[in-house]
């Protein structure tokens, strides 16, 4: 991939919107080079990279919208990808939700882009590999993981004087440690925009640990436990519940967030007051870029949960115009306040309890309580008296993020966890929290 600098987009951007007859055009360019390494029962299965440059152009007739992309940069490639966008809208039907074109906006940078992160190669990925199957060998386990890395850049810009460009580095890690006789099984994941943050090592020593003290599981009965989750256990939770703050499905009385007889609850105090999240895309730890790609708007620092009361809902375009509110750029990070204590420190205070180290398979039941459904897995463990007594079988558990967030007994240190299912990257501290509702018991390990 050739990393485009900011002069060259913005050359390619204005000759595209130079090209284009249609009433209004807008531009993408990203470019990315993404390396990854695999492997499984402790040796390499797969290893490679992908780079690819595209460009993304959308014109609009009125209210008659095309799109089309192409991946070639020439003069004839440019011209043929602003015609066929424009032959595209001139098929389509018009779109009773358009809307022009936003103004010019001002994306204060943020620092989405790390040069040791740009600089991994192929020998830094089989290092990662390498320490983390040798770890597991070392204590007759088995080891599977996936190791990612990306570097590139992300360019917007339109007819009415948009223009962004912005470079961006990031990293994601998740391994499986298990027994031989597959009866124990650890977990971790970790994810940072800066390779100085990252090791390999400890993160695996982590997921080894619990694959050894996890063997054994003994049955619980299933019923409503004080909780200790981990961070990675909650993200996934919680991460569903952002997508209902907006502000469209509020009103329209198809979320948790609608008010009988109409409207939303927007003010409305639905958590301990314990709960303050917020979306800041300049967060050292969780930086994303500082505009909404889909709508070109920028992001602002914004609660979205204050001292327990629905601070903010999302508003599109559209929706916000409809309802007389400002719109500003989707959220691309959530990050939620915390206590100073560790995870071992939430352990000690607690007299009983269960550990979930990781939670998957998470499916929504009823989007107007948000219950969710899911099983943990990948070390669970029983507490008693502060300690981790022993492991125990999984669980299946029904539960609402809503819920759970009402029921905090105590948070401890938020940690960065990259989004798997969900869209956000989060800093999201372990919870304590009472009346986790487990339903029944998983053989899954």
């Amino acid at each position: 991939m050739k990393m485009l600098s900011q002069e060259e987009a913005k050359r390619i951007c204005d000759k595209v919107m130079s090209l284009s007859k249609a009433d209004e055009c807008r531009v993408q360019i990203n470019g990315s080079r993404n390396g990854n390494i695999r492997y499984a029962r402790n040796e390499v299965s797969t290893a490679g990279m992908i780079e690819n440059t595209q460009l993304t152009v959308s014109v609009a007739f009125g209210k008659k919208q095309g799109t089309a992309s192409i991946n070639e940069f020439d003069e004839k490639s440019l011209e043929k990808v602003v015609r066929r966008a424009e032959d595209v809208a001139r098929l389509a039907p018009e779109n009773p939700e358009f809307l022009a074109a936003i103004k010019q906006q001002d994306f204060k940078p943020s620092n989405t882009y790390s040069a040791a992160t740009a600089a991994i190669d192929p020998e830094y990925r089989a290092e990662v590999a390498a320490a983390s199957i040798n770890s597991a060998k070392k204590q007759g386990l088995i080891a599977a993981g996936f190791f990612s890395d990306t570097t590139g850049f992300e360019t917007v810009a339109n007819s009415n004087g948009v223009f962004g460009y912005q470079t961006l580095s990031n990293l994601g890690f998740t391994v499986t440690t298990r027994t031989e006789d597959g009866r124990g099984s650890g977990w971790v994941t970790r994810s940072a925009n800066d390779a100085r943050k990252f090791d390999a090592r400890e993160a695996s020593e982590i997921a080894i640990e619990k694959a050894v003290k996890s063997v054994e599981a003994k049955a619980l009965e299933p019923g409503r436990y004080t909780v200790i989750l981990e961070p990675a256990a909650t993200s996934e939770i919680i991460g569903r519940m952002f997508g209902a703050f907006d502000a469209r499905q509020a009103d329209e009385g198809r979320s948790f967030l609608s008010k009988k007889g109409g409207g939303n609850r927007l003010g409305e105090k639905l958590f301990d007051e314990q709960v303050n999240i917020w979306a800041d895309p300049w967060n050292e730890e969780v930086p994303v870029l500082p505009w909404d790609n889909q709508a070109m708007l920028a992001r602002e620092r914004q609660d979205v949960i204050k001292g327990g009361k629905v601070a903010a809902l999302d508003y599109t375009r559209f929706w916000a115009e409809k309802q007389g509110q400002r719109a500003t750029g989707r959220h691309g990070n959530m990050i939620m306040a915390g206590g100073g204590k560790s995870t071992e420190e939430l352990i000690a205070s607690t007299k009983k309890g269960i550990l979930v180290t990781r939670t998957w398979y998470i499916r929504m039941v009823d989007p107007q309580s948000l219950l969710l459904t899911g099983l943990t897995r990948d070390g669970t463990f029983y507490i008693e008296n502060g300690k981790i007594k022993h492991p125990v079988k999984n669980f299946r558990f029904n539960e609402s993020p809503v819920t759970m967030l009402n029921n905090i007994d105590e948070l401890g240190k938020p940690v960065r966890i990259g989004g798997d299912e969900v869209r956000y990257q989060m800093l999201i501290p372990a919870m304590k929290v009472r009346d986790f509702n487990f339903t029944s018991l998983s053989d899954a390990v």
